[in-house]
């Protein structure tokens, strides 16, 4: 049953799902028309949308650097040669789509950023085994599965990582919630309850969805997505030098003298930090791959090489973010007649409804939906967790699983949303509709299994006031 429904969904995606920069300029048109609707000027309104365009830049560039960083590594001969290897493990199509679930959960509760290029490059060996007969579709959704189901329950996530620090901390944020340890947090027995339901479940799922005979549809369906297996398969040889202005390009010297600054900067960072802490910061994970991708190259050309043909993967994240920026905006800066923005009147609809045992369901419920506008698991919680962490405490509610009640919950969206998907789409040549047929098979399981279980594992957990530093 769950494989017909998964097929019938990956064809009305097929047919009806837009290209993600689409999703997004109807994500923009809706937010701007709602905040038009309650009041807010045509002047104020633009002003928000083109002040937000360009907010996310950093991350924009972050997030394409995962892409690049990724297939720099791919591309070197013994990584290649190491990801051969692990490909040899499954034996059969469903096998390896599970297999690859299970690697992209546990990674990402680690680093998303270190799962979503180790899970997608894992996708990209296995589908070159003729033997497998696995479905390219099923295990690019498989792939996605730490960004769309468990990354926020583990160590990077960004509001437990923020409530941590409070030197991180807006300053009216710190009097409201306090210091919140991760023994509060991502590290309560009832959180990692719920860690562990939701990755077997999501591997049941994966398993169970993977199309089998004729409805299999392999990576050689996929033309785009040929031309990216293949630049693992088989390295591109460098050519000779032909002309004396060659000789530095085909010369190791410099990828060693820069080796040596750049890996000395990353032995001062994760001696300087506790390992977990420097590897889920994005802008060190980027320059650790692209650091080892520089070094296993050996070669400056080989480098740029491999970097030139990454480049392209990265336009849909280059276009599409700015959008989000610009949502993000509307939603926090378009005030209407009123004076109050579109967030503020979400977060006073649902916190009005709440009680002390609704509060979970509610506030989660809340959360998912915002998320499909504002998919940024970090820049959200600095807007929800002033009212949502004032209402837990006004409500008694355990102030640490109400910040899980936001981890469980905004990984929700990310599973239909293309926003999380186009890096890994770049990695494995697809577009979102071919894997999103599959992952909202995962969300139809994912929002009663998530609800519930913040719900009651909530209940097992009391108050404690904010602790101040």
């Amino acid at each position: 049953m769950l494989e017909r429904l998964a097929l019938r969904s990956a064809a009305f995606a097929e047919r009806w799902f837009p290209d993600a920069w689409v999703f997004a300029v109807l994500g923009v048109l809706v937010v701007a028309a709602c905040a038009l609707g309650f009041g807010a000027s045509p002047r104020d309104t633009v002003q928000a949308f083109g002040g937000g365009f360009w907010s996310l830049i950093p991350f924009t560039m972050q997030m394409a650097f995962v892409v690049i960083g990724g297939y720099v590594v791919a591309t070197a001969p013994a990584i290649a040669r190491l990801i051969g290897r692990i490909a040899r493990w499954p034996r059969s199509g469903r096998g390896a789509i599970a297999f690859v679930a299970l690697a992209s959960m546990l990674t990402s509760l680690l680093s998303w950023g270190f799962s979503l290029v180790f899970a997608g490059l894992l996708v990209r060996a296995l589908a070159r085994r003729d033997d497998l007969d696995m479905d390219y579709r099923a295990a690019g959704a498989a792939a996605y599965l730490g960004l769309g189901a468990v990354w926020a329950m583990g160590l990077s996530s960004s509001a437990a990582q923020l409530q941590a620090n409070p030197a991180s901390m807006p300053p009216g944020l710190l009097p409201i919630t306090g210091v919140l340890p991760f023994r509060q947090t991502i590290l309560l027995w009832q959180s990692v309850v719920l860690t562990g339901a939701l990755v077997l479940v999501s591997l049941a799922v994966a398993y169970f969805t993977a199309p089998r005979g004729s409805a299999v549809r392999t990576v050689r369906d996929f033309p785009d997505a040929l031309d990216a297996v293949g630049v693992v398969a088989k390295p591109q040889a460098l050519p000779p030098p032909t002309r004396p202005g060659d000789w530095l390009e085909h010369s190791p010297l410099l990828t060693i003298a820069l080796s040596l600054l750049g890996f000395g900067w990353l032995y001062l960072e994760f001696t300087g930090k506790p390992l977990l802490s420097a590897i889920a910061n994005l802008n060190t994970y980027n320059f650790l791959f692209l650091s080892l991708g520089l070094l296993l190259h050996w070669r400056p050309r080989s480098f740029l090489d491999a970097v030139s043909r990454a480049v392209p993967s990265t336009a849909g994240v280059l276009i599409q973010f700015p959008l989000y920026g610009g949502i993000a905006m509307l939603l926090t800066h378009a005030a209407g007649a009123d004076g109050h923005t579109l967030a503020h009147r979400l977060s006073t609809l649902f916190v009005q409804v709440a009680s002390h045992d609704t509060f979970a369901v509610v506030m989660g419920s809340y959360s998912a939906v915002l998320g499909f506008f504002v998919p940024s698991g970090g820049g959200k919680w600095l807007v929800e967790a002033p009212y949502v962490m004032q209402a837990a405490n006004e409500l008694q509610f355990h102030l640490g699983w109400a910040v899980q009640v936001y981890n469980g919950a905004e990984a929700l969206p990310n599973l239909v949303n293309p926003f999380w998907m186009l890096p890994l789409l770049g990695v494995l040549g697809l577009k979102a509709r071919d894997i999103v047929g599959f992952t909202f098979v995962q969300l139809l399981v994912h929002i009663p299994l998530v609800l519930g279980l913040l719900w009651l594992l909530g209940t097992t957990l009391a108050y404690i006031p904010p602790v101040l530093p």
